[in-house]
């Protein structure tokens, strides 16, 4: 039970210390909606997904002003269009995303996810025409997002998928060239993707999961550090085991907002509460960066000799206190370490204490991975599909959810500023080992194995 000054302290994160749910994310599946016929199929999925989500927004709204509490962002997850429409054409499946980029703005969401394929053991028909879609579909759509899982901590890591997602960022890339890459920010590339995460850009509905599905995903960077700052200035003497406690305890009211708000919400519209994914994801704002949370324990900045550990820490303390305030947890759950949507990361690595490289390191014990990273826009197909390879088999090895959301931003160098605007912010490009021509290693091609996790029962 809380106790009163606990319940004080929830009142004043969301007055003065920006605690919000960062979204509401509907799930709903298509599978039902499946046609050979391209005008039938775009007539059911509008159909069903306006009959699910029309008040979604308005219920949010609702809820959040009863409680004084702000929905961020209310978005819809689809089943994975490359199976729910696996029948289409490359040229169709772009017709399927302008589509639900419609209803997406006539429900009043900001993002609709699941444009998306699972290719982590082999390409399809559907996976190979949705794969084929993505630039021209993200292009010239505002509010549907993208993801391509690639590899499995079962499966291994398909490096033919790989390779295809380096063309297919760079293909992207150059189609939004006038908006520093854009398309690319609305495309993650995964490992271990999970079935139920209401984060985008890779949030899609798995399944296993029911016919409709309510999944929220809270926020809370500086709620953590306000908590660490004032329990600092009481007590400079705090070790970190009484400093893990403290971040345990403050994710648990966090979550218990997020709880309260989704099963609300799914209670009014009528249809099932789902997870609770318990990341402390960034915005670009002053004081709402998770990156701040490293200073408040002590260090100069993000990337600097410590980062990975006390990352380890904050991603551990975070699911044990969100844990016990929920019995149904899910998503990525962890720590997002968006370098463009939070301003302190921006900073650091325009400071040089955060490098691609030590980014990747740090993935090893956080949620997602290389998220929101602008390089430069001469760098090569091959090495992009490099740096995802590598990502992925931290995921793989892990058995953990990895991502990669890499920005080629077209005609600009390390150094240069990429700006994408909202809540994905802006970021210094970051430098990165370009191998130039052909990396044979990756033209291998083939499915790199899944790895033995141990010799004994």
């Amino acid at each position: 039970m809380l106790t009163d000054r606990e319940i004080i302290s929830v009142l004043e994160m969301l007055r003065n210390e920006h605690l919000d749910v960062r979204t509401v994310t509907m799930g709903i599946s298509l599978m039902d909606c499946a046609s050979h016929d391209l005008e039938t199929f775009k007539a059911n999925i509008r159909s069903k997904i306006t009959g699910l989500a029309g008040n979604l927004v308005a219920t949010c709204d609702e809820v959040g002003d009863k409680y004084g509490i702000p929905v961020v962002n209310k978005r819809i997850s689809i089943s994975p269009v490359a199976v729910a429409g696996a029948p289409f054409s490359a040229d169709q499946m772009v017709e399927i995303a302008k589509t639900l980029d419609s209803i997406a703005q006539e429900v009043g969401v900001d993002f609709i996810g699941g444009f998306s394929a699972l290719v982590e053991k082999g390409i399809a028909k559907g996976d190979d025409a949705l794969i084929h879609a993505l630039p021209q579909a993200l292009t010239e759509t505002n509010r549907v997002c993208a993801s391509v899982n690639v590899a499995s901590s079962k499966a291994g890591i398909n490096m033919d998928a790989v390779l295809l997602m380096g063309k297919i960022i760079k293909q992207a890339a150059a189609l939004t060239a006038d908006k520093d890459g854009l398309a690319c920010a609305k495309l993650c590339v995964f490992s271990n993707i999970p079935q139920d995460v209401p984060f985008m850009a890779g949030a899609y509905l798995g399944i296993g999961e029911p016919d409709a599905v309510i999944n929220v995903g809270v926020s809370g960077p500086g709620v953590v550090r306000k908590a660490i700052d004032r329990a600092v200035a009481n007590n400079p003497n705090m070790n970190l085991g009484e400093l893990s406690e403290l971040i345990k305890r403050t994710a648990y009211k966090v979550t218990r907002v997020g709880e309260l708000i989704g099963r609300e919400v799914a209670e009014r519209l009528s249809i099932s509460f789902g997870v609770v994914d318990l990341s402390l994801a960034p915005t670009p704002n002053v004081g709402d960066s998770v990156g701040e949370i490293f200073q408040s324990l002590g260090l100069l900045s993000i990337g600097v000799p410590g980062t990975t550990a006390a990352l380890a820490m904050l991603n551990d303390a975070v699911k044990k206190g969100g844990a016990f305030a929920s019995s149904y947890v899910g998503g990525m759950s962890g720590a997002f370490i968006p370098v463009s949507e939070d301003l302190n990361i921006s900073q650091a690595a325009e400071a040089g204490h955060l490098t691609l490289e030590k980014l990747e390191a740090i993935t090893c014990v956080c949620s997602v991975g290389l998220d929101m990273v602008a390089i430069p826009g001469d760098t090569s197909e091959d090495t992009i599909a490099a740096i995802m390879a590598d990502e992925m088999a931290i995921g793989m090895i892990n058995k953990k959810t990895t991502a990669t959301r890499l920005i080629p931003v077209p005609g600009k160098k390390a150094g240069e500023y990429a700006h994408f605007g909202g809540l994905l912010g802006e970021s210094v490009i970051m430098p990165v080992n370009n191998a130039t021509g052909n990396n044979p290693f990756l033209r291998h091609g083939g499915r790199i194995p899944a790895p033995i996790h141990s010799l004994v029962n």
